[in-house]
């Protein structure tokens, strides 16, 4: 499913079109011609930034149960990202017996190496192909831009680090936010303008139709 901001774009040069169609029998259809342009360049006059492409008040579906999913998803994700930590320690800690305790030196960078892992784990998934870490994906949830775009290796790796810090110093309860805006957007989702959508209710939409 396309994101409603190039929809909304595609409609403006349609009128543009249809102007054109006038402007070809009459030079006021000309000036009409110039009214749709300018009427672009009105789109144009307000930075170049695309409309948002999920409205709540037209799709309240896309939202609903959204916050709920993201605590399991996130829990989720919490295992994921948990289990090859503990192998690691483990491993280190037995290479420490083996070493007469050399080994123990390599507990310094368990944590930096942690941290690093997070931060590829969550770049990597939600800028994937299905924008969505694993716990995401279970939980039938998609992070797109606020203008519909898939994210990417960049926002993906930021809206983890975002997380992390917003929560770290502002309290968990920060996550609060996200039941006072129509599109349960969290801090981070707002200063990064991503949006997190239920894709249960789009994943049938766009399917190939089966020829069995």
């Amino acid at each position: 499913m396309s994101y409603s901001g190039s929809g909304n774009t595609g409609g403006a040069h349609g009128a543009g079109g249809a102007s054109s169609a006038g402007g070809a029998s009459s030079a006021g259809g000309a000036s009409s011609a110039g009214g749709a342009s300018s009427a672009g360049g009105a789109w144009r006059n307000d930075g170049g930034v695309p409309p948002h492409a999920f409205d709540p008040d037209l799709e309240p579906e896309l939202f609903r149960g959204v916050l709920t999913r993201r605590v399991f998803a996130f829990l989720i994700d919490l295992v994921v990202l948990s289990v090859p930590v503990i192998l690691g320690y483990i491993f280190i800690a037995v290479f420490g017996l083996i070493t007469l305790g050399l080994g123990w030196v390599l507990f310094w960078l368990a944590w930096p190496a942690s941290v690093i892992w997070a931060i590829v784990y969550y770049g990597a998934s939600l800028g994937g192909p299905h924008s969505a870490t694993v716990g995401m994906r279970m939980m039938d949830l998609e992070l797109r831009t606020f203008y519909g775009a898939p994210g990417y290796f960049v926002l993906g790796a930021m809206h983890a680090v975002l997380f992390w810090v917003s929560v770290s110093f502002l309290s968990p309860l920060v996550v609060l936010v996200g039941l006072f805006n129509g599109r349960r957007r969290l801090l981070h989702d707002i200063v990064l303008g991503t949006v997190v959508i239920n894709n249960s209710v789009r994943s049938p939409v766009g399917q190939p139709a089966r020829t069995f």
